[in-house]
């Protein structure tokens, strides 16, 4: 064979990725521009999965979407949100295809990374107020110290009078903080392993130093009391609605174009909204009605999925049952013919650190939407293994759409691992696979992807949710 003929076949027979901006012309770039920049408003408003919900349900009804409780009449062509205790949501709309056809699941979550406050949080120590607090799914502990944080949550009165409250956005706004030890004097602190150097109750919320004004010396807590003063003149709670109030601490950054060409976004949240917002965008987008669709944007996901907001819930499959029943079909029926893209993220490989990536099969930045056959740890150990009939179809469905895509795995074997919402899912006879968005730094209060990719994924749950095969 000569050279020719051996590169030809090459091309031929070698799978090559795709790198996105070889592929864009003027019209995709623009796209990919305007995209994001709904994103980063996205990202930037919603940093807990509360405000999550209300974004996405003020935008659902922009779209004609109504509210639905399980048990409401559902109807053909019809347009529903569910709101799940305000923590977690669906978007449904009914198709014109007989519901034993299935559905198109686009499942997600909302929930990140954070430092809650515990339910006796304030307390005062040799001249200053804290917040004590416990923090929320997997962090590098030391991540989150001397950085501004803001305050958000909801407040909830012995009354049972609700508080929505964020604190540290506005550029008006203070900002709270964690302090860390000085470099000069942390020679045993900087000897201990790194996961150690920072324990869980040294996440202490620096509050303020100021007394109640008025009180003297003699009182104890004056400090305490100033900042409880501050708090109940601004909201009305005494010390004991913390008990029953949901508040927690994340970081105050901005989200922010990355890089002098602007190629990337940096925020807090990513995981997962960053796969949250496309799905539900896809869901509104779509003027193909032919598919029953559902989208979930799911809570609890970074701590196991459990509990009445938590993918393991059984308010997301007594939705498709109540879907089954109203248009008289076997529930068990819809489930099996139905499929599933657990939008969640993967790791992106980062060259600062390559050892803990096998290069062929891992994900990079500006190769488009991730598909994750499997995720677990070990062997394979708590996930979803996608069926190689299933990936196949996924493929068609990107490819036909034109949609730049890529495979990828956590990591090396025996690194690590971690999963997503997809075993859930599959659990219920519904085929289901990961697909979602690269991620650098990801659970550190800052972390990184690339417009092109979050560009892509939008288009690839466009694609899943039209297609008509």
């Amino acid at each position: 064979m000569t050279d020719k003929e051996i590169n030809e076949l090459k091309d031929q027979l070698f799978y090559k990725p795709k790198f996105a901006y070889d592929e864009y012309d003027e019209k995709a770039l623009s796209e990919m521009e305007e995209f994001s920049k709904g994103y980063i408003e996205f990202i930037d408003k919603c940093r807990i999965e509360r405000e999550a919900v209300r974004y996405s349900i003020a935008e659902a009804e922009k779209h004609g979407y109504k509210e639905y409780k399980i048990g409401d009449k559902l109807e053909k062509g019809g347009r529903y949100y569910y709101n799940n205790r305000g923590k977690a949501a669906a978007f449904i709309r009914v198709g014109k295809k007989p519901i034993t056809e299935g559905v198109r699941i686009v499942a997600s979550h909302i929930d990140s990374p954070r430092l809650d406050l515990k339910q006796h949080p304030l307390y005062e120590n040799s001249g200053f107020a804290y917040f004590k607090t416990h923090y929320y799914g997997g962090i590098k502990k030391y991540q989150w110290t001397t950085i501004p944080l803001s305050l958000h949550g909801t407040i909830v009165r012995a009354d049972g009078s609700v508080q929505d409250i964020a604190i540290g956005l506005d550029p008006e706004d203070p900002v709270f903080y964690i302090t860390d030890l000085l470099i000069h004097l942390a020679k045993d602190q900087m000897n201990k392993p790194l996961r150690s150097g920072i324990e869980g109750e040294q996440l202490n919320i620096l509050l303020g130093s100021r007394p109640l004004p008025g009180a003297s010396k003699d009182v104890g807590d004056r400090i305490k009391l100033g900042i409880m003063k501050l708090i109940n003149d601004k909201y009305g709670i005494t010390e004991a609605d913390f008990m029953s109030s949901e508040l927690t601490m994340v970081p105050s950054y901005p989200a922010r174009e990355l890089g002098f060409d602007r190629s990337m976004i940096a925020a807090y949240g990513h995981d997962d909204r960053v796969c949250a917002y496309p799905s539900y965008k896809a869901l509104f987008d779509s003027t193909d009605d032919k598919n029953t669709s559902l989208i979930i944007l799911s809570d609890k996901e970074e701590i196991g999925s459990d509990g009445v907001t938590g993918m393991q819930s059984l308010a997301y499959m007594d939705i498709i049952d109540e879907l089954a029943k109203t248009f008289r079909a076997s529930p068990a029926k819809v489930r099996a013919n139905s499929m599933c893209l657990s939008a969640d993220v993967n790791a992106g490989f980062d060259p600062g650190f390559p050892e803990v990536a096998e290069r062929s099969n891992t994900c990079f930045l500006n190769q488009g939407v991730v598909m994750t056959k499997f995720t677990g740890s070990g062997g394979k150990s708590g996930t979803s293994d996608a069926s190689g009939e299933f990936v196949g179809k996924i493929r068609r469905i990107f490819d036909d759409a034109n949609v730049i895509w890529q495979t990828g795995e956590l990591g090396k074997v025996d690194q690590g691992g971690g999963g997503t919402v997809a075993m859930y899912i599959a659990n219920n006879n519904i085929d289901t696979i990961d697909v979602g968005v690269p991620v650098l730094s990801m659970h550190s209060p800052y972390e990184v992807i690339a417009k092109a990719d979050l560009y892509e994924t939008y288009k690839a749950f466009r694609a899943f949710i039209d297609w008509a095969k």
